[in-house]
Protein backbone atom coordinates (compact mmCIF):
# COMPACT_ATOMS: atom_id res chain seq x y z
CA UNK A 1 0.00 0.00 0.00
CA UNK A 2 1.47 3.27 -1.03
CA UNK A 3 1.62 6.09 1.47
CA UNK A 4 1.33 9.73 0.79
CA UNK A 5 3.05 12.39 2.80
CA UNK A 6 0.77 14.76 4.63
CA UNK A 7 1.93 18.30 4.02
CA UNK A 8 0.45 20.90 6.28
CA UNK A 9 -0.69 24.06 4.63
CA UNK A 10 0.27 27.29 6.27
CA UNK A 11 -1.45 30.54 5.64
CA UNK A 12 0.08 33.94 5.97
CA UNK A 13 -1.79 37.11 6.51
CA UNK A 14 -1.47 39.48 3.58
CA UNK A 15 0.75 42.42 4.38
CA UNK A 16 -0.90 45.77 4.65
CA UNK A 17 -0.65 47.84 1.48
CA UNK A 18 1.98 50.53 1.53
CA UNK A 19 0.80 53.98 2.50
CA UNK A 20 0.88 56.25 -0.54
CA UNK A 21 2.85 59.29 0.54
CA UNK A 22 3.48 62.75 -0.90
CA UNK A 23 6.00 65.29 0.38
CA UNK A 24 5.63 69.01 -0.27
CA UNK A 25 8.63 71.25 0.40
CA UNK A 26 9.95 74.01 -1.85
CA UNK A 27 13.50 73.70 -0.53
CA UNK A 28 15.08 71.16 -2.86
CA UNK A 29 17.91 70.12 -0.53
CA UNK A 30 15.59 69.48 2.38
CA UNK A 31 13.05 67.73 0.16
CA UNK A 32 15.72 65.34 -1.11
CA UNK A 33 17.03 64.72 2.41
CA UNK A 34 13.60 63.90 3.78
CA UNK A 35 12.63 61.72 0.83
CA UNK A 36 15.89 59.78 0.92
CA UNK A 37 15.57 59.06 4.63
CA UNK A 38 12.02 57.76 4.26
CA UNK A 39 12.90 55.60 1.26
CA UNK A 40 15.81 54.04 3.16
CA UNK A 41 14.21 53.63 6.57
CA UNK A 42 10.43 53.46 6.17
CA UNK A 43 9.54 51.04 3.34
CA UNK A 44 5.97 50.84 4.62
CA UNK A 45 5.48 54.20 2.91
CA UNK A 46 5.28 54.34 -0.87
CA UNK A 47 6.66 57.76 -1.76
CA UNK A 48 4.75 58.38 -4.98
CA UNK A 49 4.99 62.17 -5.13
CA UNK A 50 7.69 64.70 -4.29
CA UNK A 51 6.51 68.25 -4.98
CA UNK A 52 8.43 71.50 -4.82
CA UNK A 53 5.33 73.68 -5.05
CA UNK A 54 1.68 73.63 -4.09
CA UNK A 55 0.55 73.66 -7.72
CA UNK A 56 2.87 70.78 -8.57
CA UNK A 57 1.30 68.76 -5.76
CA UNK A 58 -2.36 69.31 -6.59
CA UNK A 59 -1.84 69.06 -10.37
CA UNK A 60 -0.02 65.73 -10.14
CA UNK A 61 -1.77 62.58 -11.39
CA UNK A 62 -0.64 60.92 -8.15
CA UNK A 63 -2.71 63.31 -6.02
CA UNK A 64 -4.50 62.72 -3.75
CA UNK A 65 -2.28 60.34 -1.80
CA UNK A 66 -3.14 58.69 1.49
CA UNK A 67 -0.91 61.10 3.38
CA UNK A 68 0.86 64.39 2.67
CA UNK A 69 3.84 65.61 4.68
CA UNK A 70 3.70 69.34 4.05
CA UNK A 71 6.16 72.12 4.87
CA UNK A 72 4.50 74.97 6.72
CA UNK A 73 6.11 77.81 4.78
CA UNK A 74 6.19 77.95 1.00
CA UNK A 75 7.09 80.74 -1.39
CA UNK A 76 3.52 80.59 -2.69
CA UNK A 77 0.93 82.76 -0.99
CA UNK A 78 -1.56 79.95 -0.31
CA UNK A 79 -2.09 79.77 3.46
CA UNK A 80 -1.37 76.63 5.44
CA UNK A 81 -5.06 76.45 6.36
CA UNK A 82 -6.18 76.51 2.73
CA UNK A 83 -3.61 73.88 1.75
CA UNK A 84 -4.57 71.53 4.56
CA UNK A 85 -8.29 71.92 3.87
CA UNK A 86 -7.79 71.21 0.17
CA UNK A 87 -5.88 68.00 0.92
CA UNK A 88 -8.46 66.89 3.46
CA UNK A 89 -11.28 67.58 1.02
CA UNK A 90 -9.49 65.43 -1.57
CA UNK A 91 -9.14 62.58 0.92
CA UNK A 92 -5.51 62.99 1.97
CA UNK A 93 -4.45 63.29 5.59
CA UNK A 94 -1.82 65.91 6.40
CA UNK A 95 1.19 66.10 8.70
CA UNK A 96 2.64 69.61 8.84
CA UNK A 97 6.42 69.93 9.10
CA UNK A 98 7.90 73.27 10.14
CA UNK A 99 11.25 74.92 10.75
CA UNK A 100 9.60 77.13 13.36
CA UNK A 101 7.04 76.41 16.03
CA UNK A 102 4.65 79.19 16.92
CA UNK A 103 1.32 78.59 18.59
CA UNK A 104 -0.42 80.64 15.90
CA UNK A 105 0.91 78.47 13.08
CA UNK A 106 0.25 75.26 14.99
CA UNK A 107 -3.33 76.32 15.78
CA UNK A 108 -3.99 77.29 12.15
CA UNK A 109 -2.74 73.96 10.84
CA UNK A 110 -4.62 71.86 13.36
CA UNK A 111 -7.83 73.89 13.03
CA UNK A 112 -7.77 73.27 9.27
CA UNK A 113 -7.60 69.53 9.83
CA UNK A 114 -3.92 68.56 10.02
CA UNK A 115 -3.50 65.42 12.08
CA UNK A 116 -0.04 66.29 13.39
CA UNK A 117 2.42 69.18 13.57
CA UNK A 118 6.11 68.25 13.75
CA UNK A 119 9.10 70.57 13.86
CA UNK A 120 12.28 69.99 11.90
CA UNK A 121 14.22 69.97 15.17
CA UNK A 122 12.57 66.67 16.13
CA UNK A 123 14.12 63.31 15.18
CA UNK A 124 12.99 61.76 11.93
CA UNK A 125 11.70 58.79 13.90
CA UNK A 126 9.15 61.10 15.55
CA UNK A 127 7.97 62.32 12.16
CA UNK A 128 7.48 58.72 11.04
CA UNK A 129 5.65 57.91 14.27
CA UNK A 130 3.34 60.88 13.63
CA UNK A 131 2.76 59.66 10.08
CA UNK A 132 1.81 56.20 11.36
CA UNK A 133 -0.50 57.69 13.96
CA UNK A 134 -2.13 59.83 11.27
CA UNK A 135 -3.03 56.64 9.42
CA UNK A 136 -4.30 54.95 12.59
CA UNK A 137 -1.30 52.64 12.79
CA UNK A 138 1.57 51.91 15.08
CA UNK A 139 4.99 51.29 13.65
CA UNK A 140 5.47 47.58 13.03
CA UNK A 141 9.16 47.87 13.68
CA UNK A 142 11.60 50.09 15.42
CA UNK A 143 13.69 51.94 12.87
CA UNK A 144 17.42 52.07 13.23
CA UNK A 145 18.50 54.96 15.44
CA UNK A 146 18.65 58.13 13.40
CA UNK A 147 20.27 61.44 14.17
CA UNK A 148 18.09 64.44 14.77
CA UNK A 149 17.24 65.88 11.37
CA UNK A 150 18.25 69.50 11.30
CA UNK A 151 19.00 71.62 8.26
CA UNK A 152 22.70 71.53 7.46
CA UNK A 153 24.84 73.88 5.44
CA UNK A 154 23.83 73.31 1.82
CA UNK A 155 25.53 76.15 -0.02
CA UNK A 156 29.16 76.91 -0.83
CA UNK A 157 31.08 78.68 1.90
CA UNK A 158 31.87 81.52 -0.50
CA UNK A 159 28.19 82.47 -0.77
CA UNK A 160 27.65 82.61 2.97
CA UNK A 161 27.84 86.24 4.09
CA UNK A 162 29.99 87.02 7.09
CA UNK A 163 27.59 88.00 9.87
CA UNK A 164 28.52 89.64 13.14
CA UNK A 165 27.51 87.95 16.38
CA UNK A 166 24.62 90.39 16.76
CA UNK A 167 23.42 89.91 13.19
CA UNK A 168 23.58 86.14 13.49
CA UNK A 169 21.68 86.16 16.79
CA UNK A 170 19.02 88.48 15.39
CA UNK A 171 18.64 86.23 12.32
CA UNK A 172 18.18 83.10 14.41
CA UNK A 173 15.63 84.74 16.71
CA UNK A 174 13.70 86.23 13.80
CA UNK A 175 13.74 82.94 11.88
CA UNK A 176 12.39 81.28 15.02
CA UNK A 177 9.18 83.27 14.62
CA UNK A 178 9.82 86.32 16.78
CA UNK A 179 8.84 89.83 15.76
CA UNK A 180 11.49 92.54 15.55
CA UNK A 181 10.33 93.85 18.93
CA UNK A 182 10.66 90.39 20.45
CA UNK A 183 14.11 90.01 18.90
CA UNK A 184 15.16 93.27 20.56
CA UNK A 185 13.76 92.10 23.88
CA UNK A 186 15.50 88.72 23.69
CA UNK A 187 18.81 90.40 22.81
CA UNK A 188 18.31 93.12 25.43
CA UNK A 189 18.86 95.87 22.86
CA UNK A 190 16.79 98.75 21.53
CA UNK A 191 14.20 98.12 18.81
CA UNK A 192 16.17 100.19 16.29
CA UNK A 193 19.30 98.17 17.01
CA UNK A 194 17.52 94.89 16.32
CA UNK A 195 15.97 96.40 13.18
CA UNK A 196 19.44 97.48 12.02
CA UNK A 197 20.84 93.99 12.60
CA UNK A 198 18.11 92.44 10.45
CA UNK A 199 18.49 95.09 7.76
CA UNK A 200 22.22 94.37 7.57
CA UNK A 201 21.54 90.64 7.34
CA UNK A 202 19.20 91.23 4.38
CA UNK A 203 21.73 93.51 2.73
CA UNK A 204 24.56 91.00 3.10
CA UNK A 205 22.50 88.15 1.70
CA UNK A 206 21.37 90.39 -1.14
CA UNK A 207 24.97 91.20 -2.03
CA UNK A 208 25.73 87.46 -1.98
CA UNK A 209 22.99 86.91 -4.59
CA UNK A 210 20.67 85.23 -2.10
CA UNK A 211 17.82 87.73 -1.55
CA UNK A 212 15.73 87.67 1.62
CA UNK A 213 12.69 89.81 0.92
CA UNK A 214 10.43 87.91 3.33
CA UNK A 215 10.60 86.09 6.64
CA UNK A 216 10.33 82.79 4.75
CA UNK A 217 13.42 83.72 2.75
CA UNK A 218 15.33 84.51 5.93
CA UNK A 219 14.32 81.16 7.42
CA UNK A 220 15.56 79.39 4.29
CA UNK A 221 18.90 81.21 4.41
CA UNK A 222 19.30 80.44 8.09
CA UNK A 223 18.54 76.77 7.37
CA UNK A 224 20.87 76.63 4.39
CA UNK A 225 23.73 78.12 6.40
CA UNK A 226 23.27 75.87 9.42
CA UNK A 227 21.94 78.44 11.88
CA UNK A 228 18.75 76.52 12.75
CA UNK A 229 20.32 73.94 15.08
Amino acid sequence: MSSTSDTSLTTTEPSAPAIRLAILDDHEILLDSLASWIERNAPEFDLVLRAGSWLELVHSDAFPTDLVIMDLQLRESVSIGARVRTCRAAGAKVVVLSAVDTQEDRDAAMAAGAVAYVTKAQPMTELIAAAHAAMGQTSARTPAPAPVWRPRPAVPETTRPRLSDGERQALVLYADGRTTSEVAQAMNVQYETAKTYLRRVREKYGKAGRPTSSRADLIRRAAEDGYLT
